[in-house]
């Protein structure tokens, strides 16, 4: 079959799903995967691979002269959802940290991603009905990389700028990478500090607590900060504020601490010792008590989300057996219309969740306090993968199709599943009698893996569906390759993480083999493990959850009117709110730089012939600034794994000098990256 869209060959049969394509992908896949562990563990982000795998695939699939833009729509596919898959490290290392597992089992981790990834491509199949084709919402990457492929993929619609743009943008990939990566040896040669932060005791007119800002110097959060715009920057800063400028000086004021003491409410506050310094006091409220306010404000947030896709959900799976039954009645479908056949999906989930049934079984028969209650966990695990798994696909799915893959709100909905599943374990505790055991807290931590796999998969595969859309690709033929990436990133994973588990290690987990290496925070999954041992344990702070839990219904009010009386031209997300709450302020103030500076730099395209092809270079340099630091780190995990030492060098302590040395040569680098890349899209 031949097609006349932007990209397709003049004559010959439609070249889409390929072996090199799939080959292509799948070491893409690799790559992004790898970086994206890293970024994870690191600042508790991961970014979508989306359009830096479309750039990459046509610079190589070029050499073929029957290449085509579905061809690369293939690639693309594969390559970002490997890359997601790597999100699942949200939730696993939770199972080192409780101690649990002393490394990430190969199989098993495989496992887990791979029937958890699968079940969200079939899940998220009757959803692309509701969520892309009857759907307005914008999809801001997937549209991004759909113009990006037609422009730049081989085709009767093609010219000499699109060949040159292509070109241009694999340079500025590259550039970004190097640099981003050049600057991280120097942070860890300690010629340039990683971080500058400042913590103040307040006076005692403003109550006399601690508060402090961080500013991370990280490449990876610029680009970050880029891709998820102004918007959700702003309304992380926000949730900083609320954070650090509201609650932890309350929370760490002796007033506070006062009260709380006299009216039997716990303060993490009284457990340090007297004159302790503002960072520590600031710091361990912020962790032991604030951020699990930022959980309460994601948790509202994401069951808010679900509320608002009840209608568009049983659209879609109305569609989708309407358009099976039309199959079987021999009306042909067009083409961009076919899915997978409806059969042949519940077929695949019934596979999974017999996978999923068995990997729960064997887990349960290996530990003493679980075996006697086998088939009770085993089907109200079940139960919970599919009720629960459905519901966050469709929340991720929502998000990632209104604000991005980037910005979805996959580690909030981890949030609110861990919730769920250990309540549900106490529910099991008191039907079979036992005792809360940390066999008990692994299981729960498990399920919530393998749901975790189910959203991260949905929330990146309709962002590739959309794009798919817009090129007129196949739907059943990416949602193959769909699948092959799953497996691709699942491969990889546990490797991964073994690899920088043994480097750095992870708060909380066993130390890492090298004394001066820097741990990695994982604090998602610091977050998720501690939520788990809170609720089964029976000494979770419902008391801040629910505290955050109020303030995120004012904040989705405050969302609700001023999307109304600005006629959506002004947003408050709730959720990145929330995230603004929990990540480290180095992080969130570095993501609002990246958010601003991204900004800043698009308004300075406006009304320029080059603006559109300025803004996907703009999107092509923050992809290369992540990648090359992620990619970075992980080569350094090696490093540290071979040599055993976790110090290339020391030039600077972490001192006053350092963080001037890094500040400048982050701004400098900064403005010339930026400058540097609005020249070359003038040029293309």
């Amino acid at each position: 079959m031949t097609d006349t869209a932007a990209g397709a060959p003049t004559a010959g049969r439609r070249i889409e799903l390929t072996l090199r394509a799939l080959v292509l992908g799948c070491l893409l896949a690799v790559i992004f995967t790898a970086a994206n562990t890293y970024l994870g563990l690191l600042v508790g982000l991961t970014f979508a691979s989306a359009i830096p795998a479309a750039v990459i695939s046509m610079a190589v699939l070029r050499g073929f002269r029957t290449s085509t833009i579905w061809e690369n729509m293939t690639v693309q596919t594969v390559a970002s959802v490997g890359g997601s898959m790597s999100a699942i490290i949200f939730v696993l290392p939770g199972l080192v940290m409780i101690g649990w597992w002393l490394e990430f089992p190969f199989w098993e981790s495989v496992l887990i991603c791979t029937l958890g990834g699968v079940l969200g491509v079939t899940f998220s199949i009757p959803l692309r009905r509701a969520l892309v084709v009857n759907s307005d919402l914008p999809y801001p990457e997937g549209r991004a990389a759909a113009e990006v492929l037609k422009v730049g993929s081989r085709g009767a619609h093609q010219d000499e700028s699109a060949v040159r743009e292509n070109k241009a943008g694999l340079w500025v990939v590259v550039t970004g990478a190097v640099v981003s990566a050049a600057y991280a040896v120097g942070v860890s040669a300690r010629l340039f500090a990683a971080e500058a932060a400042r913590f103040v005791k307040l006076p005692a007119a403003l109550g006399g607590g601690a508060t402090g800002i961080g500013f991370g110097m990280q490449f990876a959060l610029l680009g970050a900060g880029h891709l998820i715009g102004l918007t959700v920057g702003l309304a992380q800063l926000f949730g900083l504020i609320l954070a650090w400028c509201i609650a932890v000086p309350i929370l760490t004021s002796p007033d506070t601490i006062a009260w709380l003491t006299a009216n039997g409410i716990p303060s993490i506050a009284t457990t340090l010792p007297a004159g302790a310094p503002a960072e520590e006091l600031a710091g361990t409220v912020w962790a032991r008590e604030v951020r699990f306010m930022g959980a309460g404000v994601i948790g509202v947030a994401a069951i808010w989300t679900l509320m608002k896709l009840a209608g568009p959900l049983v659209g879609g799976l109305t569609s989708a057996l309407a358009a099976q039954s039309r199959r079987k009645g021999g009306e042909a479908l067009d083409r961009v219309e076919q899915d997978i056949p409806i059969n042949l999906v519940g077929a695949i989930s019934v596979a999974c969740l017999v996978g999923i049934a068995g990997l729960l079984a064997w887990f349960a028969q290996s530990s003493p306090a679980l075996a006697g209650s086998t088939w009770l966990l085993v089907g109200g695990g079940l139960v919970y993968v599919v009720v629960i798994g459905f519901a966050v696909a469709a929340i991720c799915g929502y998000m990632a199709g209104l604000i991005g893959s980037s910005n979805s709100p996959v580690s909030g909905v981890g949030i609110l599943a861990i919730v769920i599943a250990s309540v549900l374990m106490l529910g099991v505790l008191a039907l079979a009698g036992l005792p809360a055991d940390p066999s008990i807290i692994a299981f729960a931590l498990i399920v919530t893996a393998v749901v975790f796999a189910v959203a991260v998969i949905a929330n990146d595969n309709l962002q590739d569906l959309k794009t798919a859309q817009l090129v007129e690709a196949t739907p059943w033929r990416q949602q193959a390759a769909l699948i092959v990436g799953v497996g691709a990133g699942a491969l990889v994973i546990p490797l991964i993480l073994n690899l920088l588990n043994q480097a750095f290690g992870f708060e909380g987990g066993p130390p890492a083999i090298a004394e001066n290496a820097t741990t990695l925070a994982a604090p998602q999954a610091t977050l998720i493990s501690a939520l788990a041992r809170g609720v089964i344990g029976g000494d979770l702070r419902w008391d801040l959850i629910g505290l955050g839990g109020a303030i995120g219904v004012a904040i989705i009010i405050l969302d609700e009117v001023l999307t109304r009386a600005s006629k959506a031209r002004i947003k408050l997300p709730p959720l990145a709110v929330g995230i603004g709450f929990y990540l480290p302020a180095a992080v969130t103030t570095m993501l609002v730089v990246g958010a601003v500076c991204g900004w800043i730099y698009e308004k300075g395209l406006k009304g320029r012939s080059f603006e559109a092809v300025g803004r996907r270079m703009g999107v092509l340099l923050a992809s290369g600034l992540i990648v090359g630091e992620s990619l970075f780190g992980v080569f350094n995990a090696g490093v540290i794994v071979a040599t055993k030492d976790g110090e290339w060098a020391v030039l600077m302590a972490e001192t006053w000098p350092a963080m001037t040395a890094g500040l400048v040569a982050f701004i400098a680098l900064t403005v010339g990256l930026y400058l540097w890349v609005r020249g070359r899209s003038a040029k293309v």
